[in-house]
């Protein structure tokens, strides 16, 4: 992901409670794990989030707000989760998501996740969240 893509996600905003996941909501530290996902157009549609540990990847994603809740979510996750497979050859794969996003909980139960414990993270702006690990069934 170059610059301008990060400069075009920071300006992302969601519809509450989804702003959790707003563009500018946390600095992006490792900027070098991140993959853009283009359109035709060359449009930024969304984004893909790698972080290997091992023979274990961590996957993250965003997409754009004016797509989400189009039914969309499990193709962009599914092609995702190929691609990192294909990039890091994982053995398992696992992902962080906030509990109070159904919507995305649902999503990667579809595409084989499962949930394998939860944990809760303090942020400045929204306080403690709790977070539900899946992994790959």
């Amino acid at each position: 992901m170059a610059e301008p893509q990060f400069a075009e996600m920071a300006l992302w905003r969601y519809e509450p409670p989804y702003d959790f996941y707003d563009g500018d909501a946390e600095p992006i530290l490792d900027p070098e794990r991140f993959f853009a996902v283009l359109d035709d157009d060359g449009e930024l549609i969304g984004h893909y989030y790698f972080e290997p540990t091992g023979d274990v990847l961590d996957y993250g994603l965003g997409l754009r707000p004016g797509l989400v809740g189009q039914g969309r979510g499990l193709e962009f996750f599914r092609a995702g989760l190929e691609f990192g497979r294909d990039l890091y050859t994982p053995r398992t794969i696992r992902l962080h998501v906030a509990a109070f996003n159904v919507r995305a909980i649902t999503v990667y139960e579809r595409a084989g996740f499962r949930e394998v414990s939860r944990h809760v993270r303090s942020f400045a702006r929204f306080g403690d969240v709790g977070f539900i690990t899946m992994e790959e069934t």
